[in-house]
């Protein structure tokens, strides 16, 4: 080995990247208030206007779900804070790139997939520490659990696997555009996706155009499994794992060809 070679540093492997990423994303979420506040607050606000504002929507002639209307806006709201947690995660990649930071990474590594995935853990500790302070005060209000276990594991593995799709795609967006300028196009298809589904009262009683659209938005068949989870009625649960494992594969593709079009950029 040439004394140059010697003295080269050593490129970061695939888990040393991957912790180094995590590591400092994790540090500046959990150290700055502008970006834990908003993560904490803005779930619960919208699981108090849902839960508490509209609990009336309970007495709907066919509503029927057993664990009662805060449970069942629970579900909505934990699939939706796991969503945003990834696309949240974007927008502080895109950042990255601004200052320059992800550009060390891409010189540091030498598999830069282990970027992906620390900026994917990120997203998940992030949501984790969301969904804690989120399932404390559903249970303090009052919420209803008729699943056991095994439904709840069930539940919140589907949640994990909506944050990872979510972060994968706000990667690819980042990563192509290299800008917080992208944050539209990562956050607006997550929204528009995830309120044409069934989100103030099961598929059954919508009608019209909105009927049509939900019943072929995958975001329902999570819904309605994540539902029937926590009532202890598991309902649509082998299509919504079909889902729930075949949408963050696809999506680790697209997030693959960002981090190609980034190292392509220099």
């Amino acid at each position: 080995m040439s004394a140059a070679a010697a003295g080269r540093p050593r490129a970061a492997g695939f888990g040393d990247i991957a912790r180094a990423v995590a590591w400092r994303s994790v540090h500046n979420f959990l150290s700055n208030p502008a970006f834990l506040v908003p993560a904490i607050v803005f779930p619960l606000f919208f699981f108090v206007a849902f839960a508490g504002g509209l609990s009336a929507v309970a007495s709907v002639p066919g509503f029927d779900f057993p664990s009662g209307y805060t449970a069942f806006q629970f579900v909505f709201v934990l699939l939706q804070s796991a969503a945003f947690g990834g696309v949240f995660t974007g927008f502080a990649i895109a950042r990255d790139f601004e200052i320059g930071f992800a550009n060390r990474y891409l010189l540091a590594a030498a598999n830069r997939n282990g970027i992906v995935a620390g900026y994917a853990l990120a997203a998940l500790t992030r949501a984790l520490c969301t969904w804690t302070v989120l399932t404390a005060v559903a249970l303090v209000a009052g919420m209803q659990v008729g699943g056991g276990g095994v439904d709840l594991v069930g539940l919140f593995v589907i949640a994990v696997l909506t944050n990872l799709t979510a972060t994968l795609w706000a990667a690819g967006v980042a990563m192509r555009v290299r800008s917080i300028q992208g944050g539209p196009l990562m956050q607006f298809p997550v929204f528009l996706i995830l309120f044409l589904a069934p989100v103030y009262v099961p598929l059954s009683l919508l009608s019209g155009w909105i009927h049509a659209v939900a019943s072929v938005n995958p975001t329902t068949a999570l819904l309605e499994a994540g539902r029937g989870f926590i009532s202890g009625e598991p309902a649509v649960v082998a299509l919504a794992f079909a889902i729930a494992v075949t949408l963050p594969v696809l999506f680790a593709l697209w997030a693959r060809g960002g981090l190609k079009r980034a190292e392509a950029a220099g």
